[in-house]
């Protein structure tokens, strides 16, 4: 396999400008310890060297009073001739040796200073050997004798105070260089840590501008797709991963929305079947109920019991056809959005008195009715024969799945969110919760609810969502269901209808 250039692969690694910057991070705080390792270092170095140079000074002033000490002592000595004139000559004489001793193995390291040190040696033992013994002895001549030690003494004190000079010159440039150092550490440790913060900040703008945006994008237009709409589009051209993702996303949602849209035109010729179906079935079905009609009443002659219970299941037969064509016909007006709903206030208690009395004459069952209307309700505006479709649905079914002389609860309740709240309940044998989702789907029943073509629930489902509404069932397995829908005691109609009003009327004004 070749090998990428490292530009390329940065451009189709996620997170590789990442493990770079991290890289860059992790070398910068490597290069601060180790900057700041050797400035220390070099800071340490200097102030030895300082506190060297120091040393050395010290040692050759202390050279230099040892020095003046003798050449005092010598001095008093030959002016007062005393012998204890002689003792700061001699003390000094013991100091000058151990100081020199000490400079010497001070400036072991310096050429130039070791050769002054030597020069300082050399003089002072001809200081020591032509003025001093002989003074001390008694040798020396009595003429010229301050002067010939000034001569011999003067050039050693030259040699020292230029060893101290040299030192003071080290030291200064010691001193500026230990400033210089000190400066760069402060610099430096002021600089590594915004290096530091700069290498964060840029991290950080590499996870927000290559995986937070892009996985951001990717979450809103997943939402979109999760309303239906496979429209949008990613767009996201980066070459890395998520690049790879959003373009294999884009090619799905194209897919899938090719395919909702020859679903959804194939669902729209089907419909358009239906609803021409059932138009051109409805009257010929009609016209079959009248004329078994006539038949069972006589209009063709006398009909004996054989034909008569044979009719009889064939108008039942046609009554069923009829009852599947409406429903059809009504599903495919509330889904083209053509029905037209009256909204007039209901009357709850009328709607659920004749939906109880036809269903009583319709079933013939021995059941209990029992109505619960919780005053006082408020005014609900809908279409009043709609409402009454869904409740007799409900109720037929509930009497479908009920047991003998149990009893079926209809019930009307507001609710604090600006709703009113209808029910069925019946005690049959329920519905599990898998099949619950399913039952306000177009032709789908659930157990124990057999007896039609599915149509029933779906439709309720239209009517009520028509008038802004929303249905739904709590069942429990053996204990029986409550089927329910909600209605806005306002509906949006009416509020909409209410401001249409209210701007004609200000116009008017």
């Amino acid at each position: 396999m070749p090998r990428l250039p490292g530009f390329i692969l940065l451009r189709t690694r996620l997170l590789a400008p990442l493990y770079t910057s991290v890289l860059v991070l992790a070398i910068l705080v490597c290069a601060r310890a180790g900057i700041g390792f050797w400035l220390e270092f070099r800071r340490q170095d200097t102030l030895s060297w300082v506190r060297h140079t120091l040393q050395v000074q010290s040692q050759a002033e202390l050279l230099l009073n040892a020095a003046l000490d003798q050449e005092t002592g010598i001095r008093g000595y030959l002016l007062t001739g005393a012998e204890s004139s002689l003792e700061p000559y001699k003390s000094g004489q013991i100091d000058f040796n151990n100081t020199l001793a000490l400079l010497d193995d001070l400036v072991a390291d310096n050429p130039e200073q070791q050769h002054r040190v030597n020069e300082i040696i050399t003089l002072y033992n001809r200081w020591q050997r032509e003025f001093a013994q002989p003074v001390v002895l008694g040798a020396a001549p009595e003429s010229n004798t301050t002067l010939a030690g000034k001569l011999l003494f003067d050039p050693l004190r030259s040699q020292v105070m230029a060893m101290l000079q040299r030192e003071e010159d080290l030291l200064a440039r010691r001193n500026q260089q230990l400033y210089r150092l000190d400066q760069s550490f402060r610099v430096f440790n002021i600089l590594a840590p915004v290096l530091l913060l700069l290498g964060i900040g840029i991290n950080l703008w590499l996870l927000h501008r290559r995986v937070e945006v892009p996985l951001h994008q990717l979450a809103s237009v997943a939402q979109t797709w999760e309303t239906g709409r496979m429209q949008p589009r990613l767009n996201f051209q980066a070459a890395d991963e998520i690049g790879q993702l959003a373009r294999i996303l884009d090619r799905m949602a194209s897919e899938i929305d090719s395919r909702q849209t020859r679903s959804d035109e194939r669902n729209r010729q089907l419909d358009d079947l239906i609803a021409s179906l059932s138009h051109d079935l409805r009257t010929p079905l009609l016209a079959i109920r009248g004329t078994l009609r006539s038949m069972l009443h006589g209009a063709f002659g006398s009909v004996s019991d054989t034909w008569r219970e044979i009719l009889e299941e064939y108008y039942q037969t046609n009554e069923d056809l009829l009852k599947l064509v409406e429903a059809l016909l009504e599903v495919s007006r509330y889904e083209a959005g053509s029905k037209n709903l009256i909204y007039e206030p209901l009357d709850w208690n009328k709607i659920f008195t004749k939906t109880i009395n036809q269903e009583r004459i319709a079933s013939k069952s021995k059941l209990h009715f029992e109505l619960q209307l919780t005053q006082p309700l408020p005014i609900v505006y809908g279409d009043e024969l709609e409402i009454g479709r869904v409740i007799q649905n409900l109720l037929s079914n509930a009497v479908r799945v009920s047991k003998l002389n149990s009893q079926v609860q209809l019930a009307v309740v507001a609710e604090n969110s600006g709703v009113v709240r209808v029910s069925v309940s019946d005690r049959g044998p329920g519905i599990a919760p898998q099949e619950q989702e399913y039952l306000f789907h177009r032709f789908i029943q659930g157990r124990g609810r057999r007896g039609g073509a599915g149509l029933g629930l779906y439709l309720c489902r239209q009517i009520v969502e028509a008038h802004q509404g929303t249905i739904g069932v709590d069942s429990i397995v053996g204990q029986g269901s409550t089927f329910w829908f909600t209605l806005p005691i306002v509906p949006q109609v009416i509020r909409e209808e209410s401001c249409l009003i209210a701007n004609r009327q200000s116009e008017s004004y």
